[in-house]
């Protein structure tokens, strides 16, 4: 069996590898070729080419790295004819791996969609396109389950793949004792434009209140960004620790934390981290979301899948160091906020189910892929 995995960013190299693993785990003779990371790297199979640094947020970024992302488009095309695989697996990544649905399945392959586009949020145009080019889809948030269906999708929610990550992780300290703030700002260069300087901002208040003297500011860091990428954003004279590739272990170890929205939050309310998210964008491409997104009350994961405000929003105009600085005293200070908010953490992974994601997605490609 051959299959070939697409994963155009850091959370799905991370799923990607995970799915990597129970592949050759239910088939150990499977032929799997890539485009992807380096965790992917690390479980074998062949690499096409990396995916490097093509993630990108906000239309601004997207015509920076228009020839990038072209360049990968035609040659993935190539290579995947040229292996000629029994199936083509696609993580997330919609902008990019839509194109490749269309092309592969015109080519007479299988194609497997894991972890599909938030249609549910902007560009619904784009469920036509996973019906008419997708075999089967992958949903990894409870309530897709009910919304895919609705336009014709065969979807099968196979839980979230976090929730393994989580469950899995072997925690450890981080030192210095356990009153930490964790900032998480995003990998995306954008998200460290925009939630930077105000994290270095927000250092100013957080130092001129006695309150927080025992507390130390930690920024957890992906692996793959550079340490001087954080501190060209901080005064020479910063306390705040950078700390790499100990995101989980940061986040367990703290009391409170302050998170661009995305993959991070979830896992925070998965570990049990009160939190305050924060997003924003240029004006231009705030602007323009503003007028493609709709039918969402909140940005956050854990807020859209129980329904309610689980944590604070703080977005664009919003996010600014004076409403971090509060919501992180009432994160840290106020009883009642935090107990109502480790209360609905639990629900929450109630709702989730157990751990398994990955294994289902492999078992179902693998059993249809034999007939």
């Amino acid at each position: 069996m051959k299959i070939y995995v697409i994963a155009g960013e850091a959370s799905g190299d991370l799923h990607g590898a995970a799915l990597m693993k129970e592949l050759y785990a239910q088939d150990p003779s499977c032929e799997l070729r890539f485009y992807g990371g380096d965790m992917m790297a690390s479980c074998g199979g062949t690499m096409a080419r990396h995916c490097g640094n093509t993630a990108v947020m906000g239309f601004s970024e997207v015509i920076g790295k228009a020839g990038a992302i072209l360049d990968n488009l035609r040659f993935c095309k190539r290579d995947i004819l040229s292996f000629s695989p029994d199936a083509v697996i696609l993580i997330d990544y919609p902008g990019f791996n839509l194109r490749i649905a269309r092309f592969a399945k015109k080519k007479g392959f299988r194609v497997y969609y894991f972890i599909p586009p938030k249609v549910w949020a902007r560009g619904r145009w784009r469920v036509s396109l996973l019906k008419r080019y997708t075999d089967r889809v992958f949903s990894i948030l409870p309530f897709e389950k009910e919304f895919f269906p609705r336009y014709g999708v065969s979807v099968q929610y196979v839980g979230n793949p976090l929730v393994d990550n989580v469950m899995r992780h072997k925690f450890s300290s981080v030192g210095e004792g356990d009153c930490t703030i964790a900032l998480l700002p995003g990998s995306r260069s954008a998200e460290l434009r925009f939630l930077m300087p105000r994290f270095a901002a927000m250092e100013k208040l957080v130092r001129a209140d006695s309150r927080f003297d025992r507390y130390r500011l930690v920024i957890a860091a992906p692996a793959s960004i550079n340490e001087r990428e954080y501190l060209s954003f901080l005064p020479s004279n910063t306390s705040i620790k950078i700390i790499s590739d100990r995101t989980y272990d940061i986040l367990k170890q703290s009391d409170a934390a302050v998170i661009c929205s995305g993959t991070a939050s979830l896992e925070a309310a998965l570990i049990g981290t009160p939190q305050v998210v924060c997003y924003g964008f240029g004006t231009v491409t705030y602007l323009l979301a503003r007028l493609l997104v709709h039918g969402i009350r909140y940005i956050s994961l854990a807020n859209l899948i129980l329904d309610r405000p689980v944590f604070r929003e703080l977005i664009q105009y919003e996010a600014n160091p004076d409403a971090m600085f509060r919501e992180l005293c009432s994160l840290l200070f106020d009883t009642d906020v935090r107990e109502r908010m480790l209360s609905d953490y639990r629900e929450l992974a109630g709702r989730m189910g157990g751990c398994g994601a990955a294994e289902r997605v492999a078992a179902a490609i693998v059993d249809d892929c034999k007939k």
